[in-house]
């Protein structure tokens, strides 16, 4: 288990992290959300021992990460794949193994599980970015740690890749561990994580399931197919709700807000109007995300 508590990080007259607290339970993948600048990496590199904090703790496991003895067996981390040295062949986990006490046969395990055994003895420097991030997964599995961190872990990775690493993540979940997860990508932390914590400009904004962070978006909607989008559209705006064409000019979708999927179906067949579709739309965790966050972007473009 990781716990954050008051955990505060200053660079002169900048707060990277204000006084930031969650738990990250083992068991289930969360995921760790928020806009360029938020604080994410720093709050990762706190957790590590990488960066002292100016107010706050940060444990693994119950403990300061530093004071685990042999780190690889308490926890595992990919924060960037790109900073191994590209002169070392993948063999270097070899050292990383007998430094913390690991048997040798677990380099020849962890690369064969990541699929890079074929390649140990290439130079790193020749890696693509998705063989380098299969390499940081491979470093984070060493110890077979309980505690498992990755920070933007796809960057560079092709469909299979992708496909791959979030199953890897899901079992590891499954297996009691402690997976604690960054990235931008949307739709995979949708089909990955379980838990989500949300900051922005270093502070918490929300510490929750999946489905309760992407049901605060706007109000649930209703997708309506019918040949008769002019009628309807009538009938459900004097009943109360807002009505917007879904999709290009001319097509015979509506997407209907305030009004429940059996009342609009009510309504339909009271006027004679028929329907080819009626369909609850789940909330867009990424509607959500930038809604809630709208308030802590650093960096906005020119339009909206």
């Amino acid at each position: 288990m990781i716990e954050v508590n008051e955990l505060t990080k200053r660079y002169g007259r900048r707060t990277a992290v204000d006084h930031l607290s969650f738990t990250v339970r083992p068991g289930q993948v969360t995921g760790f959300l928020g806009p360029n600048g938020a604080g994410k990496t720093t709050t990762l590199r706190m957790i590590l021992g990488l960066d002292a904090p100016d107010g706050g703790t940060a444990t693994v496991s119950g403990v300061p990460f530093r004071d685990h003895p042999r780190g690889l067996h308490h926890a595992g981390a990919l924060l960037d794949a790109q900073q191994v040295h590209g002169g070392r062949t993948a063999a270097h986990l070899a050292a990383l193994a007998r430094s913390n006490g690991i048997a040798a046969r677990r380099v020849e395990e962890v690369l064969e599980e990541v699929g890079l055994a074929g390649v140990a003895r290439r130079r790193i420097g020749g890696f693509s970015l998705g063989m380098k991030q299969r390499l940081g997964v491979a470093v984070a599995l060493l110890g077979d740690p309980p505690v498992l961190m990755f920070d933007e872990p796809v960057n560079g990775m092709d469909p299979e890749g992708v496909l791959w690493v979030r199953g890897l993540f899901r079992r590891l979940a499954a297996e009691g561990r402690t997976v604690f997860l960054s990235s931008h990508l949307m739709t995979e932390m949708e089909q990955t994580a379980d838990q989500l914590v949300v900051i922005g400009q270093g502070r918490l904004i929300a510490a929750e399931s999946v489905q309760d962070f992407a049901a605060r978006s706007s109000r649930p909607e209703v997708l309506v197919g019918t040949p008769q989008t002019a009628e309807l559209a009538a009938v459900l705006t004097a009943a109360g709700a807002v009505v917007a064409p879904e999709g290009s000019a001319g097509a015979e979708r509506l997407t209907v807000a305030g009004l429940p999927p059996g009342r609009i179906g009510a309504l339909a067949a009271e006027h004679g109007i028929t329907l080819h579709e009626l369909t609850s739309r789940r909330a867009s965790l990424e509607e959500a995300f930038m809604q809630l966050t709208a308030d802590s972007v650093e960096y906005r473009t020119g339009r909206s």
